[in-house]
Order: C-alpha cells, then sequence, then structure tokens
C-alpha cells in the first residue's frame, strides 16, 4: 500500500513538473524530443532491457554484436536527428566552421576501424558517437539554443530524477540493498544524477535575485530537482559522481565573483579546481587523503587495472580502434585477471589512449584547448549559458580522471560535446530573442542582458 502511494505521489510530482513548463514550448521546437530520448536512454539502460528483451548475454563474446533492438531504435534517432539538420544547413554549416578540431578526431576515430581487429562492431560504436554529435547539433541549431539548453535538462530532470527514487522505492520494498536508479549500475546512477543536478543548479543561480510569484515557483521546481539529485547522489554512493557534483557547484555559485574578475584568475580558479582532484588521485595517491575519506586507496581496484592495460595496447600510436581495446581475447584476458569483469578503464584519458592512441590523446588535448578557449570567448557575451558550458568542461576533466566518460554514448561525452561546440552566435541569438521577448511582453529595449543575467529582470 505504501509503496503504491508513493509511486502515485511521484508519478503526480513529474506530470505537475511538465505542466509547470509547457510555457516553454513556443520557444523551442518539437524535434528537442529527439535528443532527449537519445540521452534518456544514454542516462538510464537500454531499450531491450526497458521491455525485458534479453537478446544478448552477458559474457565476453557477447560484447560484439550489442542488442538488435537497441541499434535499431539508435538508428531511427540518428537518421531523424540527420533529417533535422538538413533542414537546418546553414546553421549546421556555420556550427562545423568553428569546430574543425572535433570534425578531424570525428574522422580520425572512423578512420580507426581500418585497423580494429573487430571492425564490424567499431563501425556500429562510431555510428553511435556521430549521433552523439548529431544530438548536440540539433539542440544547438534550435530556434533559441538557449532556451533548449535550458529544456533539456530540465526535462530530462523531471523524467529522471523522480523515476529514478520510484524505481528505488520499489527494490527497497522488495528487500534489494542495492541503488541504481533507472540505470544498471551505480557508477551510472552517479554520473546521470551529478548531471541532472549541476543542470538545476545552475538554473537555480541564475533566478537569484528575482521577484514574483512565477519566479518563486520556478526556484521551487528546479530547487526540488537538487534535492532530488542530492538524494540520488546519495544512495548511488558514487565518489567521482559526489566530488564532481561539488565541484561543478563552486564554480555555479561562485561564477558572478569570477566572471568578473581577470581572465588569468579564471585560468587559476579552474586550473586549482582540476589539480587538486589529479595531485589526490594520480600525481600522489599517498597523499591519504583517499584513505581519511573511507575509501580503497587503489580506488576500487581502479589503479591496478590502469597499470595492466596500459601494457596491452596493440599500438601506442593508433591504439586498438575505436571503442575496440575491450573486446575479444583482450577483454577474456581482464575478466580472468579481474572477478568484477571490468569493461573499461575507468579512466578517460587512458580509454582514450587504449582505443586511439597517443594520436587520439593529441586530438582530445586540441579539442579541449580550443574548447576551453571558446569558452572563455562567450563569456563577456552571455554569462549564463557560459556558465554552464564553463561547469561541464571541468566537471568533464575532472571525472575522467577515474570513470572513463570521454566515450560513445555517454552523458559525460554528450554534455562536455555541447560545452566546447556551441557558438558565441548562441549568445548573440540569446540576446536577440531576450530583446525581442522583453518587447513583445511589454518591456523596454533598453533593458541589457545584464539585467537579465543579474536576476533584476523578471520577464517570461
Amino acid at each position: 500500500m505504501i509503496e503504491l502511494v508513493s509511486s502515485l505521489i511521484l508519478i503526480a510530482i513529474i506530470l505537475w513538473l511538465f505542466a509547470q513548463d509547457r510555457h516553454r514550448d513556443g520557444e523551442i521546437s518539437k524535434v528537442l524530443w529527439i535528443p532527449i530520448i537519445w540521452i534518456f536512454i544514454a542516462g538510464s539502460r537500454p531499450v531491450s532491457l526497458w521491455f525485458h528483451i534479453q537478446v544478448i548475454g552477458t559474457g565476453a563474446d557477447d560484447q560484439l554484436e550489442g542488442s538488435p533492438v537497441d541499434r535499431n531504435i539508435l538508428a531511427i534517432l540518428i537518421l531523424s536527428a540527420l533529417i533535422v539538420l538538413i533542414k537546418r544547413r546553414r546553421k549546421v554549416a556555420a556550427l562545423l566552421r568553428t569546430n574543425g578540431p572535433i570534425i578531424v578526431f570525428l574522422l580520425y576515430c572512423g578512420l580507426s576501424i581500418l585497423w580494429s581487429d573487430f571492425p564490424n562492431s567499431a563501425l556500429k560504436r562510431w555510428i553511435r558517437i556521430v549521433g552523439d554529435f548529431s544530438m548536440v547539433l540539433v539542440i544547438l541549431t534550435d530556434t533559441c539554443a538557449s532556451a533548449a539548453i535550458k529544456a533539456i535538462f530540465a526535462r530530462l530532470g523531471f523524467l529522471i530524477l523522480p523515476l529514478s527514487i520510484l524505481f528505488d522505492i520499489g527494490r527497497g520494498f522488495s528487500g534489494r540493498g542495492w541503488h541504481f536508479g533507472l540505470t544498471m549500475n551505480k557508477n551510472m546512477f552517479g554520473m546521470i544524477s551529478m548531471i541532472l543536478g549541476l543542470g538545476a543548479v545552475w538554473r537555480c543561480s541564475t533566478m537569484r535575485g528575482g521577484v514574483g510569484v512565477k519566479h518563486r515557483k520556478s526556484l521551487a521546481i528546479y530547487g526540488s530537482l537538487v534535492v532530488m539529485a542530492m538524494w540520488c547522489l546519495w544512495m548511488a554512493d558514487s565518489t567521482t559522481s559526489t566530488a564532481c557534483f561539488l565541484i561543478g557547484s563552486i564554480l555555479i555559485i561562485f561564477r558572478r565573483w569570477l566572471f568578473a574578475q581577470k581572465r588569468v584568475v579564471i585560468h587559476l580558479f579552474v586550473a586549482l579546481l582540476i589539480f587538486l582532484p589529479l595531485y589526490v588521485i594520480i600525481i600522489n595517491p599517498d597523499v591519504g587523503i583517499i584513505s581519511d575519506m573511507g575509501k580503497d586507496p587503489t580506488l576500487t581496484g581502479r589503479t591496478e587495472v590502469w597499470q595492466t592495460v596500459l601494457g596491452m595496447s596493440p599500438s601506442s600510436w593508433f591504439g586498438a580502434g575505436i571503442e575496440s581495446f575491450w573486446l575479444g581475447s583482450r577483454l577474456k584476458t581482464l575478466w580472468s585477471i579481474f572477478p568484477w569483469a571490468p569493461n573499461e578503464a575507468h579512466n578517460g584519458y587512458i580509454e582514450t589512449y587504449l582505443n586511439l592512441g597517443w594520436i587520439g590523446i593529441i586530438l582530445l588535448s586540441i579539442i579541449m584547448v580550443t574548447g576551453y578557449r571558446k569558452i572563455l570567448s562567450g563569456i563577456p557575451h552571455e554569462r549564463e549559458i557560459s556558465s554552464l558550458r564553463l561547469m561541464f568542461f571541468v566537471v568533464a576533466a575532472v571525472y575522467n580522471l577515474t570513470e572513463a566518460g570521454f566515450r560513445m554514448f555517454s552523458a559525460v561525452w554528450i554534455t562536455f560535446l555541447l560545452a566546447i561546440i556551441a557558438d558565441n552566435a548562441i549568445n548573440r541569438e540569446y540576446m536577440e530573442f531576450q530583446t525581442t521577448t522583453r518587447t513583445t511582453s511589454g518591456f523596454s529595449k533598453s533593458h541589457t542582458l545584464a539585467e537579465a543575467d543579474s536576476g533584476n529582470w523578471t520577464g517570461k
């Protein structure tokens, strides 16, 4: 009875959240549901598992094929996204011109299929990476990209966070002791909770200083998402995701002070947030901070995996081919060494090296440097979106120290792409859109974007 009542309450909350967000339908196109569905699947579980269609096993050989059901669903989503992008080809072309390093990286990933031991599987995985890229382009080429970005995090939060709590309530009554939410393991649960929680924290920070009933209602909505995300993080017990949530929240909280400083201060602040975890985890793990937190100094066997896989790369310069290292005989060997059957390096940079070699690492480094510069160049134009982009950039850099987030169909990878692909044209579009909205709503054009960013503007 208690389980039924809890389920009805959470379902009512989901419906209420979507009802409160319906006014944004005029700002974004309906096709935004394509990337929402894509990220929902990436942040929860495969479609085949949702419908209990167990078409593959869990052995090492089963990792080669995947599920035909999932493959067909994702192919439909990719095809739908490509149709949308063809219709928006002018905006797409403008974005592609400013993201040359990412294009080169994707082409290199495709080229690596040629030296993969499993070209068919590598091709399927490369198509998914292209799918991630396509979904980000659909978001950024929407009618108002800034409104689309907000809608993405809002609607995913409305769906995934309450449903995760609902699923865990059901597991609690069934006597199960693990908490995965909608996902398949605690690390995935922590990752998606962290991302959606930070999106909600960011929305709350942009409302600071506003007045009125609508403002208070919006603050209550996104504040409730923050609380739900924190509950999910606590239940997931994922140290990496929790630490990244704290780091991202610090960036958001101090964004106004930080963006008011000289660029060198921003560089130092970002470097500090990235260097401290790097020092504790990689450079000097003997410092004892990990042990003082009650965690395994080997990071639950991660350091042992790192030492083992680095010597197994088939080519130091080219790697095993896109998403091809953890397949076949190598996977069988590693599973015989590690009983907990890892299927990733639990480090995004090592994972990139294993699959794409030093060339992949170099290209990833170029992407990060150029992406970071683009984010900083957008700060003078539009601080709200720039703060979100900077936060997800830093979070991705830190998250990949102990998890493999730079890989296909990962929510961290998708948000990282969203942060670095976004162009300053979005900021100009945002300014024009907000000016039009204020004018049609009875506001004077003299209201500036800075007023909106500071929370003094209380329009729609």
